[in-house]
């Protein structure tokens, strides 16, 4: 059963301090859709914190998560004001700025789903409050942090394929029209496939070969007019508001380039590719929205080998860049996925959209430090 997130005294000021002082740090959700179930379930892997609590602007779905997880249920400002810890803002990508900043006027570190925000202005202005007050600001991606990506990145740091040359990232679907309750945020600012999809490439290829440098990229919209297929808003219609089919090259500061196309334009199917290329061999790695699948070298001529992989049994879930965040603080040492990553990669997805408005190459400002591998 859930409860009401009061406290006894609801007008009482709770301190919500920037370092943690118990073991296990107090997380609480606001944005209780269908992401929320998934960190939900995947909290017993961790013991760096404890979901307690949940809160949404619909009471309902607030009510629903936390009875089936039994958490306290709250209203946005009560869970602000709470003695929570951490806010893991599960939030549509339009409402992640205020409710970041919100958190962080609170007190409290965040972990937000991405994209971070759904503009470079407002994604500047987060990651810059979260420094200023001494916050840690997360954000997923974080697929990159597992196993099979932390074996990918060894093989690399050893030279298995020599020098990366190429990354090469592709992502087509229909879109989430056929699966979606609610699939017109999809085409709102801060999403479409370039910002829904493309930050688990993007994030993927810059935590193994570095910052991107310079973006050149085309985009359009195919099919303008969709529709919802499933849910209590079935057969509802509605326009999409940013580019459906995107393609890019981008020049990372190594020297080395990477090709991605985003698309929701398949006619039905799914295809999620990612390879790197070297001078000495190529990896081929698993889907970046997951956690798992197979992992392939081939070196010279030869032929494709599976690679075995390290793996974090079932902290192979979402959930462990928060995890990563809240040890590194406790270290006193940067996280991996964090607010300047996701800023950078926002940044580069922002820069292709305007590569393809203004029809030239676009510079990027923000850089990123290499990301230190998470140990098995």
């Amino acid at each position: 059963m859930s409860r009401r997130l009061d406290g006894g005294d609801r007008g009482a000021e709770v301190p919500a301090l920037p370092a943690l002082e118990r073991r296990s740090a107090r997380v609480g959700i606001v944005g209780c859709g269908v992401i929320s179930r998934i960190y939900a379930r995947g909290a017993d892997a961790f013991d760096s914190y404890e979901i307690v609590a949940c809160a949404d602007v619909d009471p309902a779905c607030a009510t629903r998560l936390a009875d089936e997880f039994a958490l306290e249920v709250a209203t946005v400002d009560e869970l602000l004001a709470s003695d929570v810890d951490v806010v893991l803002n599960l939030t549509p990508p339009f409402a992640h700025a205020e409710v970041i900043l919100r958190a962080l006027e609170a007190g409290k570190h965040v972990y937000t789903e991405k994209t971070l925000t759904t503009t470079l202005a407002e994604a500047r202005q987060v990651v810059e409050e979260a420094e200023r007050r001494g916050l840690r600001l997360g954000s997923a991606p974080d697929t990159f942090l597992s196993g099979a990506f932390a074996t990918a990145r060894r093989l690399v740091d050893e030279g298995a394929i020599g020098e990366p040359r190429l990354a090469t990232a592709t992502f087509l679907s229909s879109g989430p029209d056929g699966w979606h309750p609610n699939a017109d945020i999809f085409y709102r600012a801060g999403a479409g496939p370039l910002l829904d999809m493309g930050p688990y490439y993007l994030t993927a290829i810059a935590a193994l070969c570095g910052p991107y440098a310079r973006v050149a990229g085309h985009a359009s919209v195919l099919r303008p007019d969709r529709e919802i297929a499933t849910g209590p808003r079935a057969g509802e219609r509605f326009g999409a508001d940013v580019p459906t089919h995107v393609g890019a090259t981008i020049e990372l500061a190594g020297g080395a380039l990477a090709q991605l196309t985003a698309s929701f334009e398949l006619t039905s199917g799914w295809v999620a590719e990612l390879a790197l290329h070297g001078s000495e061999g190529s990896l081929r790695l698993p889907d970046p929205n997951t956690f798992d699948g197979p992992l392939a070298i081939r070196t010279g001529r030869g032929e494709w080998e599976e690679v075995a992989v390290s793996g974090r049994g079932d902290r192979d879930t979402r959930g462990i860049g928060l995890d990563d965040m809240l040890r590194s603080l406790a270290q006193g040492v940067p996280h991996r996925a964090s607010g300047r990553l996701a800023l950078h990669v926002l940044e580069t997805a922002c820069a292709i959209v305007r590569s393809a408005d203004e029809g030239r190459t676009i510079e990027l400002d923000t850089t990123i430090d290499a990301v230190e591998p998470l140990a098995a």
